[in-house]
This record gives structure tokens, sequence and C-alpha cells, in this order.
């Protein structure tokens, strides 16, 4: 388990699993029970001791098999030419007897209890009398590192073992074997070396799997049967002696052969693409205690096993990152937002695929096809999407091995402290050592791709999360704080909200509610900063003042925990501070229903042709007030349109505009400029047909895939025309807008893509009846799927429109576009 600080830096830990506690907690807080469950529940009982005695007949083989060199070697010791000394012997075999000993007894004593089975039967004893002699497995693990080194010292010797086997000839009884003992016990202590780390986490392994045996076995065992004491005195040994020997082990198992009196251990990994002479490529990045080692995954022949091929390393003594303004390195080739949005298509169209099959139950064949077409499409993707760089440097100028200097690699989740490292380099040898050790130390062994996922693993949620940010708590000083809320999609974060600034205090009370719009998304971050009023901290790139990040945390966004129309309220940890959330979630299909507005006034649920001719405008008031407000002080607004404004400041404004209130103007000038945005997405979303219409929408989105470029404009114009006139007006003038707001990316983050994608499903998503883009009727794919397609072809149609230069202003005629009507 990996404990990440929010520093970035992680530690590696022994832990009792998760799901050891959780059934525990079961246990103890469970309501209870029906005869009929307690019934079932003893029969579990049954069930879960046939898996512990499988599994300990498997580990009683693993210590049979290391012990029965044993005995050979300690006859050769008392010959005139010993293998090994007593005391080597000793040293590596150290107490190994008596873990086999304790085991088969154990084994020995619950297998005739499980195969002459009744509910009244007894084995708290056995498993009591096994955790009161853990004992022993502390003293294996104090000996490990010195019998891992005096193995390796007796293997450095197979040379004489040649010279010896042909002198004495022991034949080894029971192996098979007619070569002489030496010989074979070359090769066994050959194999020793390579096993020795996991002759360690066997026995450690067999506590941890003993001791969730013990929480099932507590949890179907009623607390008056006469086994309940004795497994929960059990289970009390076993977990102190996991706790005692949590932080102990760690060093251990991270630990390398360097020089003598150092140690080097694994801090944390991960993935990262690293540009090559413009190339972008996948890397493994090792960070140690000493060193930040760059590897790549490579197969060997067959595919079977697997083995990393260092590319570079830099001791961190002479690690240095390089700023912005110490040079001007080469800007990292930037893939256009449309590639991208392609590949996402193009996965969302396999994965749907793959599900069809599924359905259809075709063969493995097939289905292996396309998963080997989805990691092809989600690897493009992977190497396409990062974009933010950093550029490491050898201070020293060397060049570690595979390593130009100013490698540019695009990364993040690492932090370094680089005082006291001291330069070194490491020969051929110890850096084969190093990188053949990272197989068994990586700590992400997957690279994140969702074929690499559990199929049964949630696709992420579709629609709205309602999220109370209330309170803070934790503070040591008073501060001028503010959170940020982050969603992922597609696997990226992206910032959704943000509150006000509190000021001045220790216990900020913001109690805002903001509505974020998902996308796939499965979880939830939270951020919280420090707002820096100092003119000095300014950020170089933007003029923005640089805000001091106070903490971090994540909530999974899990889809039955958030199935009912309750709030759910939450605590998130962070660095010592905790915020206090309450979150409500309402699905796509629920969230997105255009209904009419029952009220005969008002512009909210009211068709756009009835609102425009109630005010006798072309474009309804409430558009053009939002966009001359935006347009005067939110156009270099980071994230405008993206970032959720609070959803009270924009309920307000509903029904000042609903109310036709004289001062809503003057409301609108001293609300937060994200509130405004929010009103107007939300006058869009709530139309009773998209501005779109539904009986367009299909044949947009069956135009904007078309090939042929001529075609395409062609027909998306054409279509475009065809709208109601408030309809085609009212675009056209937001249309104009919004290119305006993209034209100060630079400062907002808004490219006509981010525009799209905030725009594209509030503008054309249809009503329910028709929300399904045309698909093969015989082939229905997942809901997932389908709401990802319908999503992307709104985007792209909106996006279509934004690139398009010759698009009519919001003061032309129909008759001025000439184009062909004939597609």
């Amino acid at each position: 388990c990996i404990n990440n600080n929010h520093d970035g830096v992680g530690m590696m830990r022994w832990i009792v699993p998760t799901c050891v506690y959780t059934r525990y907690k079961r246990n103890i807080f469970s309501p209870p029970q029906t005869e009929l469950d307690l019934e079932k529940g003893l029969e579990m009982r049954k069930w879960v001791l046939s898996g512990i005695l499988a599994s300990e007949e498997t580990y009683l083989s693993h210590l049979e098999a290391l012990l029965l060199p044993m005995k050979p070697l300690k006859a050769a010791a008392t010959t005139s030419q010993p293998v090994l000394t007593i005391p080597q012997i000793e040293t590596i075999f150290f107490k190994v007897p008596e873990l086999y000993e304790i085991h088969k007894e154990f084994y020995d004593g619950l297998l005739p209890r499980v195969q002459q089975w009744n509910h009244h039967q007894r084995v708290g004893d056995l498993f009591q009398k096994l955790a009161s002699q853990l004992g022993l497995y502390r003293a294996f693990v104090d000996n490990y590192e010195v019998a891992v080194e005096t193995a390796e010292k007796c293997c450095q010797a197979n040379t004489q073992f040649a010279e010896i086997s042909e002198v004495t000839k022991v034949p080894l009884t029971g192996l098979g074997c007619s070569r002489g003992a030496c010989s074979l016990l070359a090769a066994t202590l050959n194999h020793l070396s390579l096993c020795a780390s996991a002759l360690l986490y066997k026995p450690v392994d067999r506590v941890t799997r003993n001791t969730l045996v013990l929480h099932d076995l507590l949890k179907h065992t009623p607390c008056s049967h006469p086994d309940y004491p004795l497994l929960q005195d059990a289970l009390r040994i076993s977990q102190n002696f996991l706790s005692s020997i949590n932080e102990e082990i760690t060093p251990r198992r991270q630990s390398m052969t360097v020089k003598k009196g150092e140690n080097r251990q694994l801090l944390k990994d991960r993935f990262m693409v690293e540009l090559v002479e413009g190339a972008r490529k996948l890397r493994h990045v090792f960070l140690f205690t000493d060193l930040l080692l760059c590897a790549k995954l490579k197969k060997q022949m067959g595919g079977k096993s697997q083995q990393y091929d260092c590319k570079w390393y830099i001791p961190l003594s002479d690690l240095t990152f390089q700023a912005a303004d110490e040079s001007d390195p080469p800007p990292i080739p930037h893939v256009p937002d449309e590639e991208i949005d392609a590949l996402k298509v193009k996965i969302s169209q396999i994965r749907a695929e793959i599900q069809r099959e599924k359905r259809a139950n075709k063969g493995a064949k097939a289905l292996e096809r396309l998963r080997k077409k989805l990691s092809e499409q989600e690897s493009l993707l992977l190497l396409a999407s990062p974009n933010m760089g950093l550029r490491v440097h050898n201070r020293n100028g060397k060049v570690s091995p595979r390593l130009q200097n100013g490698s540019r690699v695009s990364t993040s989740g690492f932090s370094f402290a680089l005082a006291g490292f001291k330069s070194f380099s490491l020969t051929s040898v110890e850096l084969q050592m190093l990188t053949n050790s990272c197989m068994k130390l990586q700590t992400v062994h997957h690279i994140p791709l969702s074929i690499n996922k559990e199929d049964e693993e949630s696709p992420g949620l579709y629609g709205f999360l309602n999220v109370i940010v209330h309170s803070a708590s934790g503070l040591k000083q008073s501060l001028n704080l503010y959170c940020t809320l982050e969603v992922d999609s597609f696997g990226y974060f992206v910032n959704k909200a943000k509150t006000r600034v509190y000021r001045y205090t220790t216990e900020p009370n913001w109690n805002e509610e903001f509505e974020i719009e998902l996308e796939g998304s499965q979880t939830l971050r939270l951020l919280c900063y420090e707002k820096c009023y100092s003119k000095t901290r300014l950020n170089k790139e933007d003029g923005e003042s640089t805000d001091r990040i106070m903490g971090k945390g994540q909530i999974p966004l899990d889809p039955q925990s958030l199935q009912g129309k309750d709030w759910q309220r939450t605590v998130v940890p962070m660095n010592g501070i905790e915020v206090k959330l309450s979150m409500k979630f309402t699905s796509r299909e629920f969230s997105l229903k255009r209904m009419p507005s029952e009220k005969q006034t008002g512009v909210f649920g009211v068709k756009i042709s009835a609102v425009t001719k109630r005010e006798r405008s072309k474009v309804p008031y409430i558009v053009r007030q939002c966009l001359e407000e935006i347009e005067r002080r939110g156009m270099e607004e980071v994230g405008i349109y993206r970032v959720s404004g609070v959803a009270t400041d924009i309920q307000a404004l509903k029904a000042a505009f609903d109310a036709n209130n004289k001062d809503v103007s003057v409301m609108m000038s001293e609300m937060d400029v994200n509130a405004i945005a929010g009103t107007l997405k939300l006058y869009f979303r709530e139309l009773p047909e998209p501005l779109f219409t539904d009986e367009l929408y299909s044949n947009f989105a069956v135009a904007v895939a078309l090939s042929d470029s001529v075609a395409k404009e062609s027909c998306m114009l054409n279509l475009l025309l065809s709208l109601p006139e408030p309809n085609l007006v009212t675009f056209l003038f937001l249309l104009d807008h919004l290119k305006r707001v993209a034209e100060k990316e630079s400062v907002n983050k808004m490219s006509l893509h981010n525009l799209a994608t905030v725009f594209g499903p509030t503008l054309l998503r249809p009503s329910e009846k028709d929300s399904k883009i045309p698909t093969n009727p015989t082939q229905p794919i997942t809901m997932s799927d389908s709401w990802s397609l319908e999503v992307m072809s709104q985007v792209q149609v909106l996006l279509y429109f934004l690139q398009l230069e010759t698009i009519p202003t919001p003061d032309s005629k129909r008759q001025s576009i000439l184009f062909s009507t004939e597609v």
C-alpha cells in the first residue's frame, strides 16, 4: 500500500488490508441476524476453513521444497570437503524447520475437523495456538538480511562446485537425480539467492491471510459460539504482530545492496510521457532515495515475461529543474484538441462494440481483436494528451546512460528534496542490478488504460453533482482561504468550481453550493488554497498571484452510495485540515429532461420563440444581459463557462429574470461572473426544446460525421439556416461571443474546443425521447457508452461552427449566404 502524502512523496508500508477492518466492522455493527442468516453463516464457516486448508497445503509445500536440500547440506558439512559450513546452513535456513512444524501441526489438527464438520465443531483453539507462536516469524524476519547476504556469498563460489561434484558423489534420495549432491546444491543455492526475498514474504503473507480468515470466521460465528472469544484473542495477537513489523519490514523490502553502510529505497514510481527528438515515448520513472531512474518496459521473447531497460538516471544531488527564464527551450509539440477528441470517439465506439460482442456471445478471438484495438487507441490518447512540460537536468553536465541533457518530459506528482546528497555514478553492473530490481519494487503495475481495469469497474457517472462546501477546520493560524473542486474526465482532472475567499479566519464557513456536470467522472478532488495578495509573488506566465496550496484530498464517486436523492455528508481530510462537504447526484436521464414551464410568465423553461415574441426582440433579454456582463468583466476569467458559479447566486438570478426584476442588472454587477455564466448555461439547458431543435438534431449528428469537407460544410450550413429564426439569431449572437472569448485563450484558458465541450451538450442535447444518436437497432449499446458517443457528437457539431469562417453574423439575412442546397 502506498501512503501518498500531500508533498507527492509516498512511503511504503506493510498494513492490514482495508477489507480486514471492513469485515470486522460489519461483524460488530451489523443488525441482529435471523435464524436463517445464522444457519447460512455457520455453513460459511466450513467454506472459509476449507479455503485456509488449501492455502496451508500450498504453503507447506513451499517450506518443504526449501527444506529439501538442508539435510544433504548438513551431511556434506561433516565430510572433509563441505559445501557449506554448519553456521552457514543454520543462517540460511534459520527457523524454517520450526515454521514448518507449527504449520504442519495446525494443518493436521484442522483437516479432520473440517472433514467431520458440523455446526458445533470448534476450531478456535487451533487458531489461538498458531497465533501464540508468531514469535518465530519475528526471529525469521530479523535474520533475513544476514540470510540473504550469506546465500549470495555462497552463490559466488559456483565455479568450485563442479570440481567438488567430481570428487563427492552423494546421491540425493527421493529427488530422482543421479548427479552428485554438490552439483545439485550449486543450482539450489543459485535458486536460493533468487527466491530469498520471496522467503520473507511468503511467511508474512501467511500471517496476513490468516488474519483475513479470522475476520471471516468472526463474521460467520455467533457471539454465543465457544469459538468466538478464542478467535477474537487470536485476531488480537495477529494484529499486534502485523503492527509491530509494519514499519520495520519496509526498508528491508525496498533496500538494494549498494555500498556497505548505504541503503537505497524506492519512494514512488509513476508512468510519464517523455519527448525524445520530438517523439512522445511512454516511460516508467522510479524515484529512489538518492536517484531518479527512467526506464522502458520491454517484453521478452514470447511475450510471457517482462523486464525494464534503463533509459537514463540522474543522482538527486545532480538533479536540477530549468526555470522558464533560463533559456528558450523548444516548445512541446501540441496535439490539436480535435485529434484528441477524435481518439475519444474511436475509443467509445470500440468499447460499445466490445459490449455488443459480449452480449452476442461471439468468439474469444473477436473480443481479443477488439481489446487489442482498444489498447492501441488508448495508448495513442495517453501519449497525445499531456502538454505540461517538466525539464530536468544533470547539473554537472554529465550525460547519464542514454540521457541527453535537457530531456523534456510530461509528468506530475513528484517532489524532490535535494539537500544533503552526494554525487555518484553507477557501474554498468550496478545499473543493471538496479534496473532489474524495479520489476519487483514497482508499485504501479499497469499502464493507466481502461483495458487494464476490471470489466466490472464503474464506467463513471454521467449527470450533475451538486456539492455544498460547508466549512473547514484544523487551521493553526488565520488565513485567507478558498477551495476549488475538480472532477476527472477521460483520466484528466478539470477545475469545475471555486469558493469565495474567506478572509482572516481559522474556521472558514463558505456554505456555498455548486452544480458540476459529470462526463464519466469517477473522482471528486478538493484543493484548499491560501490566497496570496502580495504583488511580489506573481506568476510570470499569466500575471496572477501564486496562491499557496494548503492541502488536497479526493472522494471516489461511487454510484451505489450516490444513488439516493438525499444529500450525502462527508469530511475530506487533507494535510491536517478537514473540509466538510455535502453531495447529491442526479443522473443525466433525470437531470436533463427538458420540461416546459408551468408558469404563464417568465423565461426559464419557456420556448425561445415565446420569449422573443413577448419581448419584441430577436435575442432573449437574459442572453443579451448575461453576455454583456461577461464581456465587460469576465473575458479574462480563468475557466469562464467551465468553472461553476455558486448555486444560490444562480437561483437568485434565475428568479430575478423570471420575475422581470428591474434591478437584475444591478444584481449582476455585484455577483461573481461565474454565477452569471452559470445562469446563461442554465437558461439554455432548461429550454423545453434545445436551441438546435429535436427535429434537426439527428441530422446535425449525421452531417458532422461526413468525410467530404465540401459536402459537410454545405449540409451543416443548410441545416443551420433551417432553424427557426429566434433560434438561429440567438445562436449566431452567442457564437460571435464565444469566438471573442476564445481570442483570450492565453489568459482565460478557454479554447474553442473547451467552449464546445461546455456548450455543445447544452445547446444540442435533445429531449429524452430523441436522446440517442443513430445506431443499429439490432445492436444496442450500453447507457454509458451511448451517452459518451452522444456528447462527443454534440461537441463536434458546435466546434464545427466555431471553427467555420463563412458563418453569417447576427444581422445577416438568410439569402446572403450562397451555397449549394444539394449534397
